[in-house]
């Protein structure tokens, strides 16, 4: 499968990103890859951003993966830092190959190296398989979440 790098994103990756972002169902209704400036803005205030990783996985010179890790410092559990894992993407080929676990066990590393004392992510409702995967790397389904469009 040659060798993998996980490295944040810059602008060149944007395409690759968004075009994992809109390979399925909900995000085919949602994201616009043939429109990339909001991304490229949003990559921007990603980038100036401390809390905020973007990473991309690149296989080959390719990119194969992606997700947002966000560190959030709050005072609830006596002062703990947390993290939110966003965003979690494999391209179609390499879906299957332990890629996405590489990927989710980079957080959790990370998140351990900002000391964190917390890992968080969701997943949308539907996206049952995930549910599975998620369980599997020892996430627990623990809150109800909720939304508010603005």
């Amino acid at each position: 499968m040659g060798d993998l790098e996980i490295r944040a994103a810059v602008a060149a990756d944007v395409p690759s990103i968004v075009a994992m972002l809109a390979d399925d169902p909900l995000g085919a209704q949602r994201e616009s890859p043939d429109d990339l400036a909001p991304y490229l803005s949003a990559l921007e205030r990603l980038a100036a951003d401390p809390n905020q990783h973007l990473v991309v996985a690149v296989r080959e010179g390719r990119v194969v993966g992606t997700l947002q890790l966000t560190i959030i410092p709050g005072l609830s559990r006596r002062g703990s830092t947390r993290s939110i894992i966003e965003a979690v993407r494999i391209h179609a080929d390499e879906r299957g190959s332990g890629l996405g676990t590489q990927l989710i066990e980079w957080a959790v590393d990370e998140s351990r190296r900002q000391d964190c004392q917390l890992v968080q992510l969701t997943s949308d409702a539907t996206r049952t398989d995930a549910h599975r995967f998620y369980e599997r790397l020892g996430f627990e389904a623990s809150h109800v979440g909720f939304k508010l469009p603005l």
